[in-house]
C-alpha cells in the first residue's frame, strides 16, 4: 500500500496537500467553534494553530500523514481540513481522521465528497482497513460515520487524552475492502442527490 501525497477532488471538493502557501488559508478556516475542538486531541484554533500545523507538517514529512486542506468546488474558499494518517504500509491500514470543517460546511455534500475521495484513494493504494475514530461523547461524528456504513467497533476506554487534559473514551469505527463497494455506492446516491449527477 503505497498512498500518493496528491491532489483529490470531485465536483464538491478539492483536497490540497499542506504546502507551506496554503498555511494562512487553513488558519483562518480552523480559527472558530472553539467548543468542536474541546474533544479533539490537538486543537487547530487561534493560539493552538501554529504547533497543530507543524506537528502535521512533521507527521507529513515522516509519511505516516497526509494532511489535506479542504477547499469548496462552489467558492474556492477553504472550509476546512482532513487526513490519512496512522498510515500502515505493512498492514495495508490507515486512518481517516483530524477532520474538521467550519460550521457552515457541515450537513451538506462536503463531508461525503471527502469521504468519497480519501476512501477511493486508500482502497485504490491497497488499503485492507480503513479506521474513522471519534469522541465517544461525539453522538454527531459517530451518526456521520454509521450513515458511511462503517462497521461498529465498540468503545476504547481512556484511549486518548485530549489538547485540554481530558481521557477520552474513543469510539471505533472501520471500513473494509469487502464493504467498500456497498459504502462507495452508497455515497454516490447521497452525492447525486446534491447535484443530479454522481459526483466521483
Amino acid at each position: 500500500m503505497i498512498l500518493a501525497e496528491v491532489i483529490l477532488e470531485n465536483a464538491f471538493v478539492r483536497l490540497e496537500p499542506f504546502v507551506p502557501s496554503l498555511e494562512d488559508e487553513v488558519r483562518t478556516a480552523l480559527d472558530c467553534d472553539p467548543v468542536a475542538w474541546e474533544g479533539m486531541v490537538a486543537a487547530a484554533c487561534g493560539s493552538q494553530f501554529d504547533g497543530w500545523w507543524a506537528a502535521a507538517m512533521v507527521a507529513k514529512a515522516g509519511g505516516s500523514r497526509i494532511p489535506w486542506a479542504v477547499r469548496r468546488r462552489a467558492d474556492g474558499a477553504v472550509v476546512g481540513t482532513t487526513s490519512l494518517y496512522e498510515i500502515r504500509p505493512e498492514h495495508r491500514r490507515c486512518e481517516i481522521g483530524s477532520t474538521f470543517y467550519r460550521p457552515e460546511a457541515r450537513g451538506g455534500p462536503v463531508n461525503p465528497a471527502c469521504k468519497r475521495l480519501l476512501l477511493t484513494h486508500a482502497f485504490d493504494a491497497g488499503a485492507v482497513r480503513v479506521e474513522i475514530l471519534t469522541d465517544a461523547r461525539n453522538l454527531p461524528s459517530q451518526a456521520a460515520i454509521r450513515k458511511l456504513g462503517a462497521r461498529d467497533e465498540g468503545t476504547l476506554a481512556k484511549h486518548k487524552i485530549t489538547w485540554t487534559g481530558r481521557v477520552r473514551d474513543t469510539a471505533q469505527f472501520a471500513i473494509l475492502e469487502e464493504d467498500w463497494p456497498a459504502v462507495r455506492q452508497a455515497l454516490d446516491a447521497r452525492l447525486a442527490r446534491f447535484d443530479g449527477t454522481t459526483a466521483v
